[in-house]
């Protein structure tokens, strides 16, 4: 189980072991005797993947994990395979754990819960002027972002922001980078204004 546990690892930045929680790529909760392109509430699939025939059991499973390239030609997973058969193995019964056992799963990666945003992260106002975004939070301080570097998300899960409240998030290596977070695309008109003073 461990060694599953940690082969998983490839797969916790794009997928979630909890049912119905998709991030880049669908929930492998309840993966196993499904029809591949299916997952309840994920709406990204490539049509190849949509269109195939393949039910997700261990042998399909081991094919995938092989060469998803070359299993389901078309497909948009980003990922190249795991060559080791014996790491396929175990990353496979693993999943079988994760899905009859729910206890048996590693929380994937932690998201912030942005309804708990402090005042500092909450954004109260965004404007655009020449090639910058000057973006205003609760407590009154202005952020200055290159508008390259500030990209503008939404977030309609439980964990997004609430209603009206924009959340902005800090990225990058280095703190140039941010994202405005918004519980509705209709927000980010209502939010950011191109406006010069």
């Amino acid at each position: 189980m461990e060694r599953g546990a940690k082969a998983y690892q490839a797969c916790v930045a794009c997928h979630s072991l909890e049912p119905g929680r998709h991030f880049t790529a669908p929930s492998l909760a309840n993966l196993f005797d499904r029809k591949a392109g299916t997952a309840p509430g994920f709406q990204r699939y490539s049509d190849a993947l949509k269109g195939s025939s393949v039910v997700w059991n261990e042998k399909t499973l081991d094919a995938w994990l092989r060469d998803p390239a070359k299993f389901i030609p078309g497909n948009e997973m980003t990922f190249p395979g795991i060559k080791d058969e014996k790491v396929r193995r175990d990353l496979i019964t693993y999943l079988e754990a994760a899905d009859s056992k729910p206890g048996a799963r590693r929380p994937g990666p932690r998201l912030p819960d942005l309804r708990k945003a402090p005042p500092e992260a909450i954004v109260k106002a965004a404007r655009h002027c020449g090639d910058t975004y000057f973006v205003t939070t609760q407590d009154g301080k202005v952020h200055k972002i290159w508008e390259f570097n500030l990209r503008l998300k939404t977030d309609t899960s439980d964990n997004g922001p609430a209603p009206g409240k924009p959340v902005i998030v800090g990225a990058g290596m280095q703190g140039d980078r941010a994202a405005i977070v918004f519980a509705a695309i209709r927000e980010i008109g209502e939010t950011a204004k191109e406006q010069c003073d």
